[in-house]
């Protein structure tokens, strides 16, 4: 083969990769381009994914060239906004292939993306949108080596009210609250204890990482005045970000897995390589991740979205690994209520009785469920409701002025309350209105018939 068609096969086939990806994806979100180590923030009115990037199909080993943002309003479409390349940052070397994990932040209406030179340093560059242009500011790392006992790299920002908080490390993780600049540090670093803490390689026993009780990639996340320190697949929780944290066990069961996105996996198992983060948004939790099942290449990662359930106690439910992900839905199939992409007025509570374990729940409110397939021919909606109420129920389209019905109905546990919508398009983006007389909504899913 020629220089000349072996260039021009590497070209088409970095722009297969590259130019050409889909208006929008279920999961993987971003299919084929690698996009890989997701940190998902909520920035106005849309989502800026903050990853990294494997370089090509053929890797055979981590080669990430470059770091890139992504910006999506409804979690489906994705459209790359920006792209950090070594050169644009101290790092200056055009030929450096460990652009590792990354994490952003905003303060007093300006944006810090923090990314790891490979596993070794952290930077920090500067922008006034959460898409740049990008300046680095510093000229140097923010998180130097040496630093600490641990490698510093693989960060993660925690933000409560006007505090900004820093982690990192490998194994063993350290925290800091970053300076009002957030350019420095407030603080110098303190490790952070986890009680009984378990990783991927906790049960191994041979290997280079045998025995080990973290990973890499920690993630801090708020939620209800608790703090919960995620490394991949396993999370604990503390009462301050300082911690101590105590153990709580792993996010991926085998029953999380839909056929087809169980394997292959990393040689530990399901449970390794899960770098990600938590988001909310629109009152609804999510957790961004890595995965391989589609690849079927360890060094060229796909990212994944799923909905996380929040137990009663705090813990988390085992989340679903599936095709269809976050923000779509298969109408030929049975939705789980609290898979919504937006709530007003209700939320979502533990329940026995529910057949994903948890209901929607209170007295007046409204979901949304956008982009929900597979309509044609349908012309009723159920819903099923665990406990007897007295509910008038409207169905909208999103964004219509009137609902396609309205009805108070007597709703009993365990029986279907049907209403008639008349022809649906093959796609529709629908809102249920709940409004209770006799006491609490507790809505369990809905379908389409």
């Amino acid at each position: 083969m020629s220089h000349y068609r072996r260039n021009l096969r590497t070209f088409i086939l970095a722009c297969s990769v590259m130019c050409f990806a889909p208006a929008h994806a279920e999961n993987p979100i971003i299919p084929n381009q690698g996009i890989n180590d997701p940190h998902i923030r909520i920035f106005g009115d849309s989502a800026y994914l903050y990853a990294s990037h494997d370089a090509s199909a053929a890797n055979k080993t981590f080669v990430m060239r470059d770091w890139t943002v992504w910006k999506s309003q409804d979690l489906v479409r994705w459209t790359r906004v920006s792209t950090l390349r070594p050169e644009d940052t101290y790092i200056k070397d055009p030929g450096f292939s460990s652009a590792w994990a990354t994490d952003a932040a905003e303060k007093n209406g300006r944006f810090y993306w923090y990314f790891s030179e490979g596993n070794r340093q952290t930077g920090v560059v500067v922008g006034d949108t959460p898409a740049g242009p990008w300046r680095d500011v510093l000229g140097r790392p923010l998180l130097s080596e040496n630093l600490t006992p641990t490698h510093e790299y693989d960060p993660g920002i925690l933000s409560v009210g006007e505090d900004r908080y820093i982690v990192f490390g490998v194994f063993d993780y350290y925290i800091a609250k970053l300076a009002d600049d957030m350019i420095s540090l407030a603080e110098a670093p303190r490790k952070i204890e986890i009680d009984g803490a378990r990783g991927p390689y906790t049960d191994e026993s041979t290997g280079p990482f045998a025995g080990k009780k973290t990973d890499d990639k920690p993630f801090l996340h708020e939620r209800d005045g608790k703090y919960y320190l995620s490394w991949g697949a396993f999370y604990a929780i503390a009462d301050s970000p300082y911690g101590p944290y105590r153990y709580k066990g792993r996010i991926f069961e085998p029953e999380s897995f839909a056929p087809g996105y169980g394997a292959p996996t990393w040689p530990v198992g399901f449970f390794q390589g899960r770098h990600g983060s938590f988001f909310t948004w629109h009152g609804q939790w999510y957790v961004a991740y890595c995965d391989i099942s589609q690849t079927g290449n360890r060094y060229f990662r796909d990212t994944f979205i799923s909905y996380v359930h929040y137990r009663d106690d705090g813990t988390i439910a085992p989340i679903r690994v599936d095709g269809i992900g976050v923000g779509t839905y298969d109408g030929s199939a049975a939705i789980e209520a609290e898979n919504f992409f937006a709530v007003e007025g209700l939320r979502v509570k533990e329940h026995a009785g529910a057949s994903g374990g948890f209901v929607v729940d209170g007295e007046n409110g409204l979901l949304r469920f956008p982009n929900v397939r597979g309509l044609s021919g349908k012309r009723r909606i159920a819903l099923n409701f665990v406990e007897d109420a007295r509910v008038r129920i409207s169905v909208s389209r999103i964004g219509a002025s009137a609902p396609i019905v309205s009805r108070t109905l007597r709703v009993r546990a365990g029986t279907p309350a049907t209403l008639d919508l008349g022809p649906l398009g093959e796609t529709e983006s629908l809102q249920v209105q709940l409004d209770s007389s006799s006491g609490r909504i507790k809505l369990d899913g809905l379908s389409f018939r």
